[in-house]
């Protein structure tokens, strides 16, 4: 088994058909199919089932993959290590973050870190908490960005930044800006995000922490399309206050601080096995001092 099988193993594993793998590796479809073949007489295993539409992995060929994918990582970590030593911080950078992150922070941020580091690729995957630790934990991508949790995960966590929960409103509401008591919330027509989302599961947690059940009467995953929907009408909702800055500075909604606190964090999680390498840690650098960058406002501060 070399190099070159278990790169074609992993994109046929990935991407589930002969045709996508041969065009993400540049290579012809039967270079594919004869490599994979070779492989499954070396190894003695089947590892896939040939369907009309599809390749689905055997049982064989996912242990495969969960034991080869650790490897091919550490290769490349080896990679930029070495390319480090000639000063040059270079390779590439898979990370998962939330949706509403990628949407408020990662734009700008992303601009000016391929202008300081032109040599790495990024390649950046959104989703829900829950699934970004479950790609974390097959390796899938390098590390993640996520709404820290209170229970032990088993990969490393490294805190990144906390700050507030705010009610938002749209900017002409009767609302001031003086904090508002917690219980003083259900007098607002509340959208939220699902009971799947992290940022719901937080506030659920933080109002049950002091007795207090929040009850929305809309509910809504996607985080600019509930501060758009405030922006223009008398609803209200509750949202860490990094998602609402840029609406903030544009003028369209007003915010207040809760008493007491609803305190948000974000934390970058890794597996252990797999050390993040140069690449990985510049851009990691680079997102804490973006962070870092916005606690002038006292709603956002440095992780403890």
């Amino acid at each position: 088994m070399d190099l070159r099988q278990i790169n074609y193993f992993i994109a046929l594993f990935e991407e589930g058909s002969v045709t996508k793998a041969a065009h993400r590796l540049h290579v012809v479809q039967p270079a594919v199919s004869m490599q994979i073949s070779r492989l499954e007489r070396e190894l003695g295993q089947k590892l896939f089932e040939r369907t009309p539409r599809s390749m689905v992995p055997t049982a064989a060929g996912r242990t495969l993959h969960r034991l080869v994918l650790p490897v091919v990582r550490n290769l490349s970590v080896a990679h930029e290590q070495m390319a480090r030593l000639s000063g040059v911080v270079s390779g590439s950078v898979t990370m998962g973050i939330p949706t509403s992150l990628a949407t408020s922070l990662l734009p700008g941020m992303l601009i000016r870190f391929t202008q300081a580091y032109p040599d790495i690729e990024v390649v950046v995957v959104d989703g829900y908490s829950s699934a970004l630790i479950e790609l974390v934990n097959d390796g899938q991508i390098h590390f993640a960005v996520i709404n820290r949790p209170t229970d032990q995960l088993g990969l490393i966590m490294d805190p990144l930044v906390e700050g507030q929960m705010v009610l938002v409103t749209a900017s002409g509401s009767d609302d001031d800006d003086t904090p508002i008591a917690l219980k003083k919330l259900t007098e607002h027509k509340l959208v939220l995000p699902t009971q799947r989302h992290g940022v719901r599961v937080e506030l659920d947690r933080l109002a049950s922490n002091r007795n207090f059940a929040l009850d929305p009467r809309l509910e809504l995953d996607v985080l600019d399309g509930i501060v758009e929907l405030v922006a223009d009408s008398d609803w209200a909702s509750i949202l860490p206050s990094i998602v609402v800055r840029r609406h903030l500075a544009a003028g369209r909604i007003r915010v207040r601080a809760i008493e007491p606190a609803m305190v948000w964090r974000l934390a970058v999680i890794h597996h252990p096995r797999q050390p993040l390498g140069p690449a990985s840690l510049a851009f990691i650098d680079h997102l804490r001092e973006e962070l870092l960058a916005m606690t002038g406002d006292g709603l956002i501060t440095a992780a403890i």
